[in-house]
């Protein structure tokens, strides 16, 4: 079984193995690089001035160049790839064989059904989880100068939390258990639908809803998220809006290094979201007398975040939410092959 489940998977895998080795060549070569440009740039911050102020300079001069490229593209394939798995390994790996009627031979040998689809899951879902565990780690291994610039320049606008939406999936372990889930959700839509091209863009529909749902709308409650309420002052102002409707919105800055914030909002003496009424000042004086005549309203900043110091936490609780939901999806399809009637 190991042998045949091998010569059908063997194109793939030998696909898959040299996009991987192309993929960890130019992250090999251009992350040395990278990091050597980091650690030129921070070496001499004592001798320059702040390092905070370089820290920032390196993270903006990110945008846009080469190094932004490749950094954008591996976090594309790390999110990609767990997806593809499914659409390509697993919603075929059925649908295949009741399309082609070869499961009438495949179900009626000596090998159980279960421990036919077991062997085929077991090797292939092997293969997804080492692959995707690579891609992730080169990916968190290039990007890692990335984070110790933003340590270093605290809260600078251009610091990149690793909890934050956009990177959180393509870091640490959790592309892991995607790939697992990926794998499992196209196999269980195969089995369901039977039919191979409705069943990979189903895979691909549910597994992009899923990953465009989870950090906006789950993710951030699996852990309970802190509270940080402090006064409104001059310096704190990051953004001070009046609109056409003649409400004013006031905006702090944000100052949590590594934090992923989820809201940040200002409110009145009373505990209300400040809405306005714009001040005199702010109508008819300039942005000095309007910021002055803001901070004696008494106003309050109240930012809610998950902090940086639970990144780990997060990863491990969501990786095992989804290997969990895979392995229910395998043990599923294994009760649904071993019951299903020949026709």
């Amino acid at each position: 079984m190991m042998w045949l489940t091998w010569r059908q998977f063997r194109a793939q895998a030998i696909v898959t193995a040299g996009g991987l080795v192309l993929v960890v060549v130019v992250l090999a070569v251009s992350g040395v690089q990278f990091a050597d440009n980091f650690h030129a740039t921070i070496a001499g911050c004592q001798v320059h001035g702040s390092c905070s102020q370089l820290a920032g300079g390196f993270l903006n001069a990110l945008k846009g160049s080469g190094y932004g490229v490749i950094g954008q593209v591996a976090i594309a394939l790390t999110y990609a790839v767990p997806g593809l798995m499914g659409v390509f390994w697993g919603a075929p790996l059925i649908t295949r064989e009741i399309e082609t009627g070869t499961f009438r031979v495949a179900w009626t040998q000596s090998v159980m059904r279960s421990r036919w689809l077991a062997v085929k899951v077991g090797l292939i879902g092997l293969i997804a989880l080492a692959s995707a565990g690579l891609l992730s780690l080169m990916a968190s291994w290039w990007m890692h100068p990335i984070y110790q610039a933003s340590a270093t320049a605290g809260g600078s606008d251009s610091a990149v939390s690793r909890l934050a939406p956009a990177v959180f999936g393509a870091n640490g372990v959790v592309p892991i258990g995607y790939a697992a889930f990926g794998f499992a959700l196209g196999l269980t839509i195969g089995v369901l639908v039977r039919h191979t091209v409705p069943a990979m863009a189903a895979t691909l529909a549910v597994f992009a809803g899923i990953q465009f749902a989870w950090p906006r709308w789950i993710r951030p409650h699996l852990m309970t998220p802190l509270r940080s309420t402090t006064p409104l002052d001059v310096s704190k102002i990051n953004q001070l809006m009046i609109d056409p409707s003649g409400h004013m919105y006031v905006t702090a800055s944000v100052s949590k290094p590594g934090a992923w914030v989820l809201a940040n909002q200002t409110i009145d003496p009373v505990g209300n979201p400040f809405t306005g009424p714009p001040t005199n000042a702010c109508l008819n004086q300039g942005i000095q007398a309007c910021n002055a005549s803001v901070t004696r309203l008494h106003l309050r900043s109240v930012v809610t975040y998950q902090p940086g110091s639970r990144y780990w936490a997060f990863q491990g609780i969501e990786t095992a939410i989804f290997l969990a939901v895979a392995i229910a999806l395998v043990c599923f399809c294994l009760w649904w092959v071993g019951r299903r009637r020949l026709s």
